[in-house]
């Protein structure tokens, strides 16, 4: 099993703005209509994990986005509407333990989105590869795509691709070694 993250971070670090906005996002130049690589990475995919915020953000979406199930971590919301309970499931408790019920199902790569849930994959040590993709912007404040760690982990880096000249997006396998 490997849980990937795929998002796109500003200079300084962070996800999302001043309480969530990703109006920012919307600036970044695209002549060529890129994807940024999100469909090749997504045909490897078979499920995604994603927090509440994530999951409330994309619900303000005129269509829902995935074609995989999604999968929200949440304590706080008990049902879905009915439109996407076919697609969406609420899932709570221990990530350990959420991963191993996941692999039973079958799904074998799972996307990690929302940052608290990026964050908490990260302190059990769950996040095996990261695509960043970083932005040319400097927001100042926001949602971090980093927290605290309990110790540091080591990454390797698989691949660097630019994207209009413009986006810098780096492919990483977690490193299990030590320095």
């Amino acid at each position: 099993m490997t849980n990937y993250v795929f998002v796109g971070t500003s200079l300084d670090g962070y996800i999302a703005g001043k309480n969530g906005d990703l109006e920012w996002l919307n600036e970044i130049p695209n002549p060529s209509k890129s994807d940024y690589g999100y469909a090749e990475f997504n045909e490897n995919i078979d499920a995604i994990v994603m927090g509440r915020n994530t999951y409330e953000a994309v619900l303000g979406f005129s269509e829902w986005p995935y074609e995989k199930p999604v999968f929200v971590l949440t304590n706080t919301i008990d049902k879905v509407p009915e439109s996407l309970e076919d697609k969406v499931e609420i899932v709570k408790g221990d990530l350990k333990t959420l991963v191993t019920m996941l692999k039973k199902k079958g799904y074998e790569n799972l996307y990690i989105d929302g940052g608290n849930v990026i964050q908490s994959f990260l302190k059990e040590d769950l996040i095996d590869e990261m695509i960043l993709t970083r932005i040319p912007i400097l927001l100042g404040e926001g949602v971090p795509l980093f927290g605290k760690l309990e110790s540091y982990m080591m990454f390797t880096l698989e691949k660097t691709v630019t994207y209009n000249d413009t986006l810098v997006s780096s492919h990483y396998i977690r490193s299990k070694d030590v320095i």
